[in-house]
Order: C-alpha cells, then structure tokens, then sequence
C-alpha cells in the first residue's frame, strides 16, 4: 500500500497546511508534501475537504446499547467499530464504580483480547472510580465507594496485564498521595473527580503526580470566590490538564469559555463520557447498576435525575465548540487529538499526523461534519 492524499487542508502537529500531499506506506503516515511538490504515484484526491488526525475518546463508557462493564467481547468489538461513524480511532473504555471482583473480571476481558478490536484502537483501561466521595457520587454507585488502596491496584494491573492506564479518585479520600506516587511508580496516571475536595487537598494531589481532572465542573461543587474548592484547583493549577464534556447540557457555554481562557486550549481533553444509549433512541437504559432515562439529548439517573454520562458523539463535540463560537476549528481539533493524546502519554500511538504512525485520519468537510474514517490507511466508516 503506498499512496498520497491530496486535500484542502491538513491538520498537522505543528501546523495547519493549506493544500498539499499526505503519503500513506503501509498503512502508516508518511511526509507532506505542499501543493506545488506534487509527488509521483497514486493521488487520493479529497479536494473540497480536509484531514485531521483521528478522534481520540479518553473517556468512553458505552454506546450503541454495548457498555463497558457489561458487554462481552463481542460486544466491545462491536462499539470499537461503532465509535469510527464518531469521528474515534482511539479509546479508552471506561468503567464505573464497582465492585472489586467486577473490575477485576473488566480487566481480565480486555487482557485476553489485547489487539482483537476491529474498530477504534483501545490504547487502554480507564477506571472511573471506585474511590470517589459519595457527596458528588452523580451517577456512580455509592454502595462501591472505599479508600485507595495498592492491593486493589497491583490486582488490576496483573488481571488487565498492564492495560489499566488511568484511574480516576477523589483526592479527600484518606491516603490518596501515597495511593498516587504508587500508581505513577506502576505507569498508572490519575485523575481528580467525583470529589468535595478542597482547593488544597487537589494541589496536594497534584503535586504527587495527578494529571487530569474529570469532567470539570461535573461531580464536584461550584466553583467559589472566597472558600476555594476542587473546581477552583481544576481552573487555577499549572499544567494540569482538563477533561470536558461539550455537548451543551454537562457545562454552560460560558463556563466553558472562562475554563478556556482561564487553562488555554491546550490542556483542555476533549471527552464524551458517552454511555450505552449513544447513537440509540430515547428511552430507558442502564449505566452500570443504575437505572437511566434518555430525552432530548440527556442522560439523567431515574432515581434522583443527576446526568448520568451523556450520549455525546465526539465528532459533535469538536463542532460545538466551533459553532458556539469558542474556538478555532483547528483549536477544536487539537482538544480531541494531540491534547488527548499528549495528555494520556499516547502520541506515539495515535492523536497526531505524523510519519510512523499508523494512518489513522478523518476527512471532514468544511463545517467539520464527518465525510470518512480512515484506519490504518484504509476507509472504515463513510457517509
């Protein structure tokens, strides 16, 4: 396989090129060549469009009725190949607070099928929870909730053979630093969510090594002028980076625009938190345990109506943040690919167009509406 595409634009790592030629071998990038070096060989000629780096979803919990902690293999393989009609080429499959046993059994699927997905590349296991507080639980189970704790880990990361990358916590919970040096010693990175924590006790996690807070502003209490708070951490901290939901209904636009201007676009992560009611018709569906009802666009616990994931499609979720305003699209683009990538100590897997990499890589129209997904060089999804 070796051959070049042509396109109206390319969404490059250092920069976004205006025409020119994208080299495929192999099902791997290649160079670029610009619009008046046009190469010899075959021409895939996309003019009218451009290229972008395929989506990278780092926080996923289900869709098209598959979910993470229910489905088999086949039906995790059926998602994978979902997710490339939402724009992902890479995910990470997420959990939801659960019980020890139950998490162990989610590792132990994915460890005995590592590299069998058909789809959008799993580049690992997310765990969200189950050492989270029980005041901003939202829709994960309280009934699972504990300390952290290294014995629960080191069993995860021998059932899972290494793939648990991420876990999420909430830095109050008793022995949290401790937990964090020893997840970062074991190649485990951590985020700060579902949480009361006060602004303090998020630096000091932070300060031991975590890297991320989820969905910001979700699970956590508003953000205070004068008794600052774990939302106040996710706003004011250096180099942290932010995961968002931009689907309109998880964050106000103009809570989404203040995180922008406060963090800068390059540490916001693009996420969609979808679960199993994404691409599906309204009705009743589960999030793990619990019981959750869809209507115009929402997610919401039966009991109580908290958000409950969205049904978000990422592809959708970088067109938002351009239609309302808020960004560039090659800014919207970066959030769900080199900042999710960087920010998850991927890109030298997937999240950028760059030569050795396997050619992962959308063709969007204009108005960033998906045309075609491209994996390994090859179409996948088209419209």
């Amino acid at each position: 396989m070796h051959y070049y595409v042509h396109a109206d634009r390319f969404y490059l790592p250092k920069a976004v090129e205006e025409g020119g030629y994208l080299e495929i071998t192999d099902g791997k990038f290649g160079a670029y060549y610009p619009e008046n070096a046009r190469p010899e060989g075959e021409i895939v000629d996309y003019t009218g469009y451009e290229l972008a780096p395929g989506y990278v979803d780092t926080h996923i919990h289900g869709s098209v009725k598959e979910d993470v902690m229910k489905s088999d293999w086949a039906g995790i393989d059926k998602l994978s190949k979902a997710l490339l009609g939402a724009g992902v080429t890479s995910w990470l499959p997420t959990t939801v607070t659960a019980s020890s046993e139950q998490l162990t059994a989610v590792c132990q699927m994915f460890a005995d099928h590592e590299g069998q997905e058909a789809g959008a590349r799993i580049q690992g296991i997310h765990f969200e929870g189950p050492f989270f507080t029980e005041e901003h639980a939202g829709a994960e189970n309280p009934k699972y909730m504990l300390d952290p704790n290294r014995e629960d880990l080191d069993r995860w990361l021998e059932a899972s053979k290494g793939m648990l990358k991420k876990i999420a916590l909430a830095p109050e919970r008793p022995g949290t630093t401790d937990f964090i040096r020893y997840a970062a010693s074991r190649g485990v990175m951590i985020a700060l969510g579902h949480s009361s924590a006060s602004y303090d006790e998020a630096k000091a996690a932070a300060q031991a090594g975590a890297e991320i807070f989820t969905h910001t502003f979700n699970g956590m209490p508003d953000f205070s002028h004068n008794q600052p708070n774990i939302a106040n951490a996710a706003m004011a901290l250096d180099n942290m980076d932010n995961e968002l939901i931009a689907d309109g209904h998880h964050v106000a636009i103009p809570a989404i625009k203040a995180l922008i201007a406060a963090k800068g676009v390059e540490h916001i992560v693009l996420i969609t938190d979808c679960m199993e009611a994404g691409m599906m018709p309204d009705g009743d569906y589960m999030l793990g345990e619990l019981p959750v009802y869809v209507k115009d666009g929402m997610a919401r616990l039966k009991d109580g109506d908290n958000l409950a994931g969205s049904v978000l499609e990422l592809k959708n979720g970088v067109k938002n943040l351009v239609d309302w305003g808020l960004v560039t699209k090659q800014e919207a683009i970066q959030m769900a690919t080199y900042n999710a990538a960087r920010s998850h100590h991927l890109l030298d897997q997937c999240g950028q167009i760059a030569p050795g990499l396997p050619a992962d890589f959308l063709v969007l129209n204009s108005d960033l509406t998906l045309e075609k997904t491209y994996l390994s060089g090859e179409i996948r999804w088209e419209e």
